[in-house]
């Protein structure tokens, strides 16, 4: 008996819950890293990504938490922390315990919705920047009534919920 054979002969003897449970878990996973690919462009790299998600996942973890539940170096981990925090991107502060001894700094990410007002920025300025090329080159082409581009990001609107309910 092949190998596929064993793993279809598997599948067949699941029950539909344990075959709904292994497709969510591909399904979580699936977006996890959907999640991850999308905030590795938004934070520069997917290690700042992965703690991101993670710190938003169990606010007010260690960099030693940090590092344990994402797998990667401690080291990476604490550089990569101290630069979110200098961006504030992270929140640190010190835990407190009760007992004598060492209170290390402990994090939580921001609002991903915060994150977005500070993505968009960029992007306005890169845009900028493209748009009057021609102007910061000198070209005879460029017009100087040209407005800079502009980017709004509003908030959901609590009123939708309210029409919807009508």
């Amino acid at each position: 008996m092949s190998e596929d054979t064993t793993d279809e002969t598997a599948g067949e003897d699941q029950s539909p819950r344990d075959r709904l449970g292994e497709e969510k878990e591909r399904a979580v996973a699936g977006f996890d890293q959907g999640v991850v690919d999308i905030l590795s462009w938004v934070l520069d790299t997917e290690t700042r990504a992965r703690i991101f998600v993670y710190l938003r996942q169990h606010p007010w973890s260690t960099s030693e938490e940090v590092a344990d539940g994402t797998g990667l170096y401690p080291s990476t981990v604490r550089e990569a922390l101290a630069e979110l925090a200098e961006e504030d991107v992270v929140e640190r502060r010190k835990r407190q315990s009760e007992g004598a001894g060492n209170n290390p700094y402990e994090y939580t990410a921001i609002a991903p919705s915060d994150l977005v007002g500070g993505v968009v920025g960029r992007v306005q300025d890169e845009l900028n920047t493209v748009f009057n090329l021609d102007a910061h080159l000198g070209s005879e082409d460029a017009d100087a009534a040209d407005e800079p581009v502009r980017i709004e990001v509003e908030a959901a609107d609590d009123g939708d919920e309210d029409e919807q309910r009508s």
